[in-house]
């Protein structure tokens, strides 16, 4: 629960960090942010990890290689998601349609790995599903051109974020299962470091504008760098203490967090019919993580 409730904090901060370099590096480049500058943070606490668990025996097999590999590309596309959903939809919008990574989970598994939820959960699902539709659904069309489009990226956000949460617990068990804090920190770091090397290539390649951008923004990069490394952490480690759905439940506590950070730092907002429709999301998620 404090690894979950520090992750939700941490993740605000960096998601409004980010937010900022996005106007001058784009989405991809202020994906890269996260990644690139929150690596040496994550090589210090991988570091910090190895000298606190000596006995440690990490195994970097096929099925951590796999899973963190999903993981990896999984949260890249979410996060790239995401920032477009902020820009388009508003921060705190934004971040309640990334809520809907527990739910969307739900059904690819119904689909995909024949999961069996509760009659509860479900409903969790469908309340859910009815708050995301009203947030999606912009009340002045003409001066919301992007709402919907926006929208649309939320939606993906939370689909892609759904696969990387399960992806990353599995690694984590993957390589020490006997040491959960331990897995979860060093995964992050190797992770991490996959993110960053690919990302800054494909940049290198197609965009040097947008790394030069993210380069030159260094101090608000660094920030966002040692948030997101913090977050991730903190992430990962509840992962490897406990099942994604309760995890993710109690990560609901970002939407909140995310209105007050919205109206503070960017003057956004929020109106009573989406107040509400946000409170449905995160009464749906809880319903269907914990029955």
């Amino acid at each position: 629960m404090p690894a979950t409730i520090a992750a939700s904090i941490f993740q605000v901060g960096r998601n409004a960090l980010q937010r900022s370099v996005m106007t001058s590096a784009g989405p991809w480049g202020a994906t890269l942010v996260r990644f690139l500058f929150g690596l040496p943070f994550s090589l210090l606490f991988a570091a910090v990890a190895f000298m606190l668990v000596p006995d440690a025996r990490p195994v970097f097999g096929g099925a951590f290689w796999l899973s963190a590999t999903a993981g990896a590309a999984s949260q890249v596309l979410a996060t790239a998601a995401l920032l477009v959903a902020m820009h388009r939809s508003g921060f705190a919008v934004g971040t309640a349609l990334q809520q809907s990574s527990l739910p969307l989970a739900a059904m690819v598994g119904l689909v995909v790995y024949h999961d069996r939820l509760s009659g509860v959960a479900w409903l969790g699902v469908g309340i859910t599903s009815i708050g995301l539709a009203i947030l999606t659904w912009p009340p002045k069309l003409t001066r919301t051109p992007h709402a919907f489009s926006g929208a649309v990226f939320g939606l993906l956000s939370g689909l892609f974020f759904g696969f990387s949460l399960n992806a990353f617990r599995h690694s984590a068990l993957a390589m020490e299962a006997g040491h959960p804090v331990f897995a979860a920190i060093v995964s992050v770091c190797i992770v991490q470091a996959m993110q960053a090397a690919t990302l800054t290539l494909i940049l290198l390649v197609r965009d040097p504008a947008a790394l030069r951008a993210v380069l030159r923004d260094w101090r608000s990069s660094l920030g966002a760098g040692l948030c997101g490394a913090c977050a991730s952490s903190g992430w990962f480690v509840a992962l490897a203490l406990s099942p994604a759905a309760p995890v993710r439940a109690l990560g609901v506590i970002e939407a909140p967090i995310a209105a007050f950070a919205g109206h503070r730092l960017f003057r956004e907002t929020l109106h009573l019919k989406q107040m509400l429709a946000g409170l449905a999301v995160i009464g749906g998620i809880v319903m269907t993580s914990l029955w």
